[in-house]
């Protein structure tokens, strides 16, 4: 019972800091927005007539919305007030989110509106995280950065991948695609809200505005991250070894699985809200058991076993033949995704300077992802030449081939034995050498 109740302090401490539990409500707020837009998206899209080519443009334009300005949403994030940034981004989401919901509302909606607000979604998307990732150490002491990590690993996918897209499923359902993007414009502006009781302190907004002639030139501070991380083996085969895995995975998750709801499991939004929910409970469950226990030793090796054995499953999505089946899959594949990421998280705020923090963070997102929208665009495509049994087979076995060869060549296996989590990086490391 004594390490059980030690297990729940160790996860909830992080919200006695009272603007780090604002902060984490807001996001929360702004996640599950994001998880209803998913599913009013995708049915928007059919409700205009549009199929699995018209579904991967919307898709792929977000993708490139990230990807044009993760890097400039990192060096913004080192420069300036992050916590200003995170409000703005939220303003810019209640703006275009209000302006799509009433065109849709109008029945004015069309095609293109919904690429340009993917585009913006992602833009958004591109400066909000890496400013996340910077102030959040700068609110909490070290030692709570993984509690603070595996709890929002557990609730984010809750709300973004169980209780946005079951909202919006439902809303679709029992209305129509546009009342549920009125919901995703009305959960902004919530987020809005709570963000501004956010205190105005100095170390959160230590790259401020009032420093910026100090700071070298934008060019220089993205030298200045892309060395660190090519100096980093840990880093750099991290991100080469998720870059083809999300390449491999992303396009068929998000572009072909609600043809396999609909198509095979003769399913509608409300089943596919299901399916999402079931990824968000394994996800919300790995976040879970990764925070409340110690962090592992051997943190590297477990962070890329779990992403390798984690995606196998999915190499059966083709072949379900009851919603149990495809529910389970996402379970193991939500469960293997989030442990992963809570170590990857903690590894980045505990192992990267504090004010390389913003821009590792957009590299982070920009490399991982960098293959993102090539892959949403040819998920629909292949799918014409390909049998969906086929692709989620390729998604499935490709991480843990590339896994190995990533773990091996990054020699992992020494680095975490030399570099424990609970001491500082050496000063080799600091200077990205």
């Amino acid at each position: 019972m004594s390490t059980l109740t030690t297990s729940i302090r160790r996860l909830v401490k992080p919200f006695s800091q009272r603007d780090y539990a604002l902060l984490a409500s807001a996001m929360v707020v702004s996640t599950f927005a994001a998880g209803m837009w998913a599913v009013a998206m995708v049915y928007q899209v059919r409700a205009l007539g549009g199929g699995p080519m018209e579904l991967s443009v919307v898709a792929t334009v977000n993708s490139v919305g990230l990807l044009a300005f993760v890097l400039l949403g990192g060096i913004m994030a080192d420069r300036y007030s992050s916590r200003k940034i995170v409000i703005r981004v939220e303003i810019l989401n209640l703006i275009v989110m209000s302006a799509t919901a009433t065109l849709a509302l109008t029945g004015s909606l069309q095609l293109w509106h919904l690429s340009v607000t993917g585009f913006f979604s992602g833009a958004s998307a591109a400066f909000f995280y890496p400013a996340y990732s910077a102030l959040l150490p700068r609110m909490l002491p070290g030692e709570q950065l993984l509690a603070a990590n595996g709890l929002e690993g557990t609730v984010r996918p809750v709300v973004q991948t169980a209780l946005g897209p079951m909202t919006a499923g439902f809303l679709v359902a029992l209305i129509s695609p546009a009342h549920a993007i009125l919901g995703v414009s009305l959960s902004h502006l919530a987020a809005l809200v709570v963000l501004q009781f956010i205190r105005r302190r100095s170390e959160y907004d230590t790259a401020s505005e009032q420093t910026e002639q100090k700071q070298p030139g934008i060019l220089t501070q993205l030298r200045e991250g892309v060395r660190y991380t090519m100096h980093t083996s840990w880093l750099r085969w991290t991100l080469l070894f998720t870059t083809v895995s999300v390449f491999t995975f992303i396009g068929p998750f998000e572009v072909l699985l609600p043809f396999i709801v609909s198509d095979q499991l003769h399913g509608d939004a409300t089943l596919f809200g299901y399916a999402l929910a079931f990824f968000g409970i394994g996800s919300a469950a790995g976040s879970l058991i990764i925070a409340s226990s110690r962090f592992p030793r051997r943190y590297l090796t477990l962070m890329t076993a779990c992403w390798c054995l984690g995606t196998l499953p999915l190499a059966f999505v083709g072949y379900v033949e009851a919603a149990w089946m495809l529910f389970a899959i996402l379970v193991i594949f939500g469960v293997t995704d989030a442990a992963g990421m809570v170590i990857w998280g903690t590894l980045l705020q505990r192992r990267v300077p504090k004010h390389l923090l913003g821009r590792i963070s957009s590299l982070d997102f920009f490399v991982s992802l960098a293959l993102m929208p090539i892959s949403m665009a040819v998920a629909g495509p292949l799918s014409q030449v390909m049998s969906l049994q086929a692709i989620f087979i390729i998604a499935g076995v490709a991480s843990p081939i590339f896994g190995v060869i990533a773990w091996k060549a990054g020699k992992f296996a020494k680095d975490e034995v030399a570099h424990p989590l609970d001491t500082p990086a050496p000063l080799e490391e600091l200077k990205g050498s």
